[in-house]
């Protein structure tokens, strides 16, 4: 996992408004931020709140609503920040048998169009072109590496601006995640938040791993009606969708052929308008169930650089399930009794 001389700092290192706050770091005693591939980051921090003088932190002089909290966690190369956001809530805990702890909730700058509930509509856009209206809306700078057709109208009703976001992005195969202050809104394909190699008993303490052809299909198809021609659209992915991500490895579809047979299913919820617009959305739900056929989770030891879209190989597990893994979701989390801990999710489409 790196080189960390022997030891590692377990306490997290927090920041406020981009200054280190030594006290802070001395007086939190528990921690959970996590992040998923539906983007906004989530913190939860627990300091306690008892000192010589009485309550610490009840002047909002140091723990204030809006103020931005960095938490940076790991040594040697395994450090780095996990967490920028704002705070949004603050929490007071009395204990019959313990000293008084605050508790600060905090969210990443996608809590801005979380907090956003529009109807709208627009017209003759493609879904890159939506995300960065709505990105400059927010003072975002965008980050767009999605393809997808020209849609002639799409309806926000009732959304908030991250909701519309997220089922778009859904809808192209791509995930969509906040640093600082710009909006990365990319495919699976294209996104890498970097490579790291766990082994078990050497990193990796624990993980469980399931490879689950129940929730596959063989086949999903989507129909439409093309208004301009008068004609149906129809349009089936099968496995050549998520062919490129395979390497030459088996997928659910096909083992699934080979023991049960054919297996196809309708997409019932969307009405393309063009051929290209039921390609991209069949194809999309398509390796979006695919991934799902092997997933695991797992604890390792604390390490800063495990992120959402980081491609981690996995060693020590035996032929079925070694090999490279997508990270969908992790948990950073910190006590007095374990120190720091990793915890991750990860998919992959194949076995060996």
């Amino acid at each position: 996992m790196g080189d960390t001389g022997g030891f590692i700092e377990a306490r997290p290192v927090i920041s406020i408004d981009g200054t280190e706050n030594a006290g802070l770091k001395a007086n939190i005693t528990a921690l959970l931020v996590e992040e998923t591939t539906e983007g906004l980051f989530r913190c939860e921090a627990t300091f306690g709140n008892w000192g010589a003088g009485g309550f610490l932190y009840f002047g909002r002089d140091i723990l204030d609503f809006g103020k931005t909290i960095g938490i940076t966690i790991g040594e040697g190369d395994a450090r780095a920040q996990i967490f920028k956001g704002r705070i949004s809530a603050i929490e007071a805990h009395y204990s019959k048998l313990a000293t008084p702890d605050l508790v600060i909730l905090a969210e990443d700058r996608l809590q801005d169009m979380r907090m956003t509930r529009r109807t709208r509509s627009f017209d003759n856009v493609s879904d890159a072109d939506i995300m960065r209206q709505i990105a400059a809306g927010h003072s975002l700078t965008p980050d767009i590496d999605i393809g997808g057709a020209t849609h002639k109208i799409l309806a926000q009703v009732n959304q908030s601006d991250l909701a519309f976001i997220r089922e778009r992005a859904r809808a192209v195969d791509a995930e969509i995640w906040v640093e600082d202050t710009t909006l990365h809104v990319k495919k699976r394909s294209t996104r890498r938040s970097g490579d790291l190699t766990l082994t078990y008993q050497r990193g990796l303490s624990e993980f469980s791993v399931t490879a689950d052809i129940a929730g596959q299909r063989t086949g999903l198809s989507i129909t439409g009606w093309d208004i301009s021609s008068k004609s149906e659209i129809k349009n089936e992915s099968t496995e050549t969708s998520i062919s490129g991500e395979l390497n030459g490895k088996r997928s659910g579809a096909s083992i699934l052929q080979s023991a049960f047979g054919k297996r196809t299913e309708q997409i019932s919820h969307f009405c393309p308008s063009t051929s290209n617009e039921a390609r991209v959305i069949s194809e999309s739900y398509f390796c979006r169930m695919a991934r799902k056929f092997v997933t695991g989770y797992g604890t390792a030891d604390c390490d800063g650089r495990m992120r959402v879209g980081v491609h981690l190989e996995l060693k020590g597990l035996g032929d079925l399930f070694d090999g490279e893994y997508y990270v969908t979701q992790v948990k950073h989390t910190f006590n007095q009794q374990d120190g720091c801990r990793t915890h991750f999710t990860v998919e992959r489409a194949w076995i060996p």
